[in-house]
This record gives C-alpha cells, sequence and structure tokens, in this order.
C-alpha cells in the first residue's frame, strides 16, 4: 500500500495570512484526491457557510498560511 500524502490533512486548522472571503481562520473539513493532486476543503471557524476548496500543497506556502490557528500577534512575530 502505498504511503497516503498529507495524512494528517483532515480536521487539521490554518490560519490564512490574508483574509480569505472575511476570515482568517478555518479548519480541513473533507479532502479529496483527483490523480496525484490533493485537494482540501476548508470551512471558516467563525460561519460555517464559508467553505472552498483548495490544493492541499497550497497549504505548505508560508505565504499564505500558517499551521494551526494564528493570533495577529503570532503572525506578526512569524514574519519578522
Amino acid at each position: 500500500m502505498a504511503k497516503q500524502r498529507f495524512p494528517y490533512l483532515l480536521g487539521s486548522k490554518w490560519t490564512a495570512q490574508e483574509k480569505t472571503f472575511g476570515w482568517r481562520h478555518f479548519q480541513v473539513v473533507n479532502r479529496k484526491n483527483q490523480g496525484h493532486v490533493i485537494f482540501a476543503e476548508l470551512v471558516a471557524a467563525c460561519d460555517g457557510s464559508v467553505r472552498f476548496w483548495v490544493n492541499a500543497a497550497t497549504l505548505q506556502n508560508r505565504r499564505l498560511w500558517q499551521a494551526g490557528w494564528q493570533s495577529l500577534t503570532e503572525q506578526a512575530h512569524k514574519k519578522q
């Protein structure tokens, strides 16, 4: 059996570096594989109606996303 890419994706929490659809904090609620590409469905922590799919590899881009839910202060310290 092949090793699964992004095994801990489902349920993981992410902070967008910039507001995304008006929010910064998201949780992965679903994943799907399309060929060699893995997609994650993100839901805003404060508004369950805000849902969208992203290429899971995008979440590894630290200019766009930080793992976990980070405060604005924590984000500012990490950028320095």
